[in-house]
Formats: C-alpha cells, sequence, structure tokens
C-alpha cells in the first residue's frame, strides 16, 4: 500500500543487524511504498520508547544513516572497561585530519604547505586508521592525490555530515589545549582497530 508507515520494531531490528550506518536507500529496500519523510520520525519514535523504557543505547544519526550506540553518559564507564581501545592521535594527526576535514580535498603538498611540516607519517596514519581516503587526483602536473575524510571518519565523530562539524575555531583551541600535549586521547571516539579496512599499499601511500 502506497505510504506504508513503517513497523517500528522491524525497523529497530534492521538498523541493530546492520554492519554499518543503516542508510535510507537500505531501509526503503526493506520496507516496500514507504511514506516520504517517515524515517526519521519512525527513529523519533524509537528512542522515546528506549529513553522511556531507561535503555543506555539509542539510535543517532551518523555518517549518513542510523547506528546504534550507547548514551555519552555511559562513554567513561565503557571506556575504563576496554582501555586498549582507546584511539590516541597526537597533535600532529590532529591537526592534519582538521585540515583535511574542513579544507578537503587537499594534496599532501598542500597539506605540507600549510602545516610547514612533513606529513608523510601522519598521514600514513590516518589511511591506515581510515580516516581519510584518495578521493581524486589534481589536474597538475604529476597529477597529484587529493585526500578527503571517510565514512568512518564521521562515525567516529559522530557526525551526520561534513556539515555538522563545529566551527574550526573550537576545533583548533582543543587542539592547541595543554592537555593535549603529547599525545591526545581521542575519549569519544570508538577504535578502528576491528573496522578499519587494510593498508593501502606502498604505493598509495606516496602522494607525489
Amino acid at each position: 500500500m502506497p505510504g506504508e508507515e513503517i513497523d517500528l520494531a522491524a525497523l529497530e531490528a534492521l538498523i541493530f543487524a546492520s554492519e554499518g550506518p543503516a542508510t535510507a536507500a537500505s531501509i526503503r529496500r526493506a520496507f516496500a511504498d514507504l511514506a516520504p519523510g517517515s524515517i526519521s520520525p519512525a527513529v523519533a519514535e524509537i528512542n522515546a520508547r528506549l529513553a522511556a523504557s531507561g535503555r543506555p543505547y539509542e539510535i543517532a544519526e551518523v555518517a549518513g544513516g542510523w547506528q546504534f550506540r550507547t548514551r555519552p553518559e555511559y562513554a567513561e564507564v565503557i571506556l575504563a572497561a576496554k582501555p586498549e581501545r582507546k584511539v590516541r592521535l597526537s597533535r600532529a594527526a590532529l591537526e592534519t585530519l582538521a585540515l583535511v576535514a574542513y579544507r578537503q580535498p587537499l594534496s599532501r603538498a598542500e597539506i605540507e604547505d600549510l602545516r610547514g611540516v612533513d606529513c608523510g607519517g601522519v598521514m600514513k596514519t590516518l589511511l591506515e586508521r581510515d580516516f581519510v581516503r584518495i578521493v581524486g587526483r589534481r589536474d597538475a602536473p604529476g597529477r597529484p592525490a587529493l585526500l578527503g575524510t571517510t565514512s568512518a571518519f564521521l562515525q567516529t565523530f559522530g557526525l551526520r555530515a561534513l556539515t555538522d562539524l563545529p566551527p574550526l575555531r573550537e576545533v583548533e583551541s582543543l587542539i592547541r589545549a595543554p592537555a593535549l600535549e603529547g599525545e591526545a586521547e581521542a575519549s569519544a571516539l570508538e577504535p578502528l582497530a576491528e573496522s578499519v579496512d587494510a593498508p593501502p599499499d606502498e604505493e598509495e601511500i606516496r602522494f607525489h
């Protein structure tokens, strides 16, 4: 029937079983004749029921889809139970990742011009952790690779899309905070170790 309403239990099960964020396209494939604009209200209703029953998790809109996650107030106890799974990024890695996120697409040479230092090791780390990827080639001599952020980046930082990034000045002040000297801990991040793809080969890592 056109304009079919979503079975909330079935939608909850679909999102729960999805390996990554369940996209609107995948949900529409599962529910025939879905009423336009009905997914977000349905997710909101599920979340209201979860909150009313005191569940420690919710459905969040991240990386262009919907995914279960624990509520922020439980992050500390979860991280304390699994300290080996914390994602740590150096100040240099955070600065480089911020540049790519806010100014993408960028080539390695452009990033190094902006930072004033060699970024080869940092870029290798960000590629291996699946925070950035090669998104194209600059139409210039040597056709240097252009870098952009990934869906894993959005998922890790709890962003629906790049438009949800906070103002750049807030990120810059956070990166420069004394607490981030040496090695910076991204305490709100979920680990990528089990989910990242195999590191790119040496040919892909050379951006020149």
